[in-house]
């Protein structure tokens, strides 16, 4: 029996709660690696191969804590997590954006809803379901760590990033909602890694193209973000994501006459990494960064000496790179140059490790139970997950406006319906697929005559075409907003088509007209002119079929709004 080292005797306490034999896989584990081993443990990058030979190559060159890959399909992904598990001496942590569904990390898995679906369900039992359906489908993936459940406020309506990706801006349905997914999750056996510390929200800008700032006072931070990390990490959360977002009151008054040029995101920040969190809100659980390549991190600091200084600040885990073999060597030259010390090393080494132990991965390994059997991958869009799905849809689609009595609608009083699709464009880092044609669907088999508006080529005599003749041909417009938040955007508005704004609402007041958006509960601020307004806050099959079946009577509208869709501006409610 080895001697446990007093040093890790904080390992047996929330949240990672080792047994003695796990803290002695830690040690060992530990001392067993070499400096270069240690570092590796470090990183978590994103998968670039599914070649068996180039993932073994790179495994004994970096010899990675942990790894990420974008979604595909599930087979392709369970299939790499195995060959890495096998390559890897320690086993890795394998994680996802399992913030909607297990489709965060397989396309063939289920597209549950984007949170602020699940809270206008108002239901906590709604947010357990999706942890359990993202959870359930990422491990049967390979998965054991998601990058989620999101606990930011939607404070600010003008964020571009936020957004549906919250549980909106009432801090206590945040916590409660959080901490219900946060439950399925780790039923899952998953980790779940709350993000983005020290919270976004409040700024209008996204800390992919810049550093933001959380301008709250300390007691407004205390009272909101405050309480609810306090909730998440009293309720056992395993691991935090600091976020590229500065916090400046409270950099001041733990760090009394900083100057303004020396306040850094939390990613870079001690003061804010170990007297906030760690110190005040009592985490004990591992830190790992957001992705480095975003401009809020690599426009800090030189990144030679961001790299190791992010660790040195109090961040465990140093997630994506710019250039792994870079980033590998300006974390070794930051320790020999005393930017990191070895102490620190061990000490943020020893967290991933043990965070690896909590969820039992050590056994795992020896018993070859890492990744799932392939025949578990029966599990993606199973039967049960589609009904809770669609059960989030028919909960959740809220009726903002209908100041024209518009709905119901149907074929017999609106025949000929014009429909205009905004956005709907598919790939990138964009969850959704394309609703275009499941709405002219859903409309058609409901007896409508529908017309799509081509966005693609502007009308040069529609523009000039009298209010008469297009009231002839049409009886109703539907507008279709699918405009979805994602990384890397300045805004999320609606711009209309040019010249002339040509496939703008000008004829509200001469034909009925109807708006429904998918992707973002705001766009009331860019027409406030029209007088039915829906928001579905996810652009999935289950969503638009909801929809088609409210709009139609057959279903009564049950969402509640959990943030402002009036966005604070009075034009908007009438």
């Amino acid at each position: 029996m080895i001697k446990l080292n007093a040093s890790l005797a904080h390992l047996s306490n929330k949240p990672f709660f080792l047994r003695d034999k796990d803290i002695e896989w830690v040690e060992e584990t530990l001392q067993s690696m070499s400096l270069h081993e240690k570092i590796g443990q470090l990183f978590c990058p994103i998968g670039g191969s599914y070649n068996k030979q180039d993932l073994e190559a790179f495994i004994n060159e970096y010899h990675p804590g942990g790894i990420m890959y974008r979604p595909d399909s599930g087979a392709k992904i369970q299939g790499t997590h195995r060959i890495l598990q096998e390559l890897s001496s320690v086993p890795l942590l394998i994680t996802a954006n399992l913030e909607a569904g297990g489709n965060g990390i397989a396309t063939d898995g289920t597209y549950f809803g984007k949170q602020m679906q699940v809270a206008a369900t108002d239901k906590e039992e709604m947010a357990y379901k999706l942890g359990l359906v993202a959870g359930r489908e990422g491990r049967v993936a390979g998965c054991n760590w998601a990058f989620a459940p999101i606990v930011d406020i939607d404070m600010n309506y003008r964020n571009p990033i936020t957004n549906v990706r919250t549980y909106g801006s009432d801090p206590i349905r945040v916590a409660q909602m959080s901490k219900a997914f946060m439950k399925g999750i780790h039923e899952s056996g998953l980790a779940a890694a709350v993000k983005h510390f020290p919270g976004d929200g409040v700024d209008d800008r996204d800390q992919h193209l810049l550093s933001t700032i959380n301008s709250l006072s300390t007691e407004e931070w205390d009272q909101s973000f405050g309480m609810v990390y306090q909730e998440m990490i009293d309720c056992g959360a395993k691991s935090i994501m600091a976020g590229h977002i500065m916090l400046p009151e409270y950099s001041r008054k733990l760090m009394p006459g900083i100057a303004d040029e020396q306040i850094m995101p939390a990613t870079l920040a001690p003061e804010i990494l170990n007297g906030l969190l760690r110190e005040k809100l009592g985490f004990n659980g591992l830190i790992v960064t957001d992705a480095t390549p975003m401009l809020g991190f690599t426009t800090s600091e030189r990144r030679e000496i961001a790299v190791p200084k992010a660790i040195a600040s109090g961040c465990d885990m140093f997630l994506f790179n710019r250039n792994i073999k870079e980033d590998y060597e300006f974390m070794l030259k930051g320790i020999e140059t005393g930017i990191l010390t070895l102490d620190r090393l061990d000490e943020a080494v020893t967290r991933v490790l043990a965070l690896k132990a909590s969820l039992g991965l050590h056994v795992q390994k020896e018993q070859g139970t890492l990744v799932p059997s392939e025949a578990e991958l029966s599990l993606l869009q199973c039967e049960e997950h589609k009904v809770w799905a669609k059960e989030c849809a028919d909960q959740s689609v809220t009726l903002v406006k209908n100041t024209q009595k518009l709905l119901p609608i149907s074929a017999e009083k609106y025949k000929r319906v014009r429909l205009y699709v905004l956005g709907d464009q598919e790939g990138g880092l964009k969850e959704g697929g394309s609703v275009t044609q499941p709405f002219i669907s859903y409309l058609e088999k409901a007896g409508f005559q529908v017309e799509l508006y081509n966005d693609k080529q502007v009308n040069f005599q529609e523009l000039f075409m009298s209010v008469n003749d297009f009231k002839e041909k049409y009886d109703l417009i539907i507008y279709v907003a699918n405009l979805e938040t994602a990384s890397n955007q300045t805004t999320v508005r609606i711009n209309w088509q040019q010249p002339l704004n040509a496939n703008a609402p000008w004829f509200v007041y001469d034909i009925p007209t109807l708006f429904i958006s998918v992707a973002n509960p705001y766009h009331l601020q860019d027409v406030p002119m029209v007088k039915t307004y829906i928001n579905a806050y996810s652009s999935n099959s289950f969503v638009v079929e909801a929809i088609v079946d409210k709009i139609l009577g057959k279903s009564e509208f049950k969402g509640k709004s959990p943030v402002d869709p009036f966005c604070g501006k009075w034009d908007t409610r009438f």
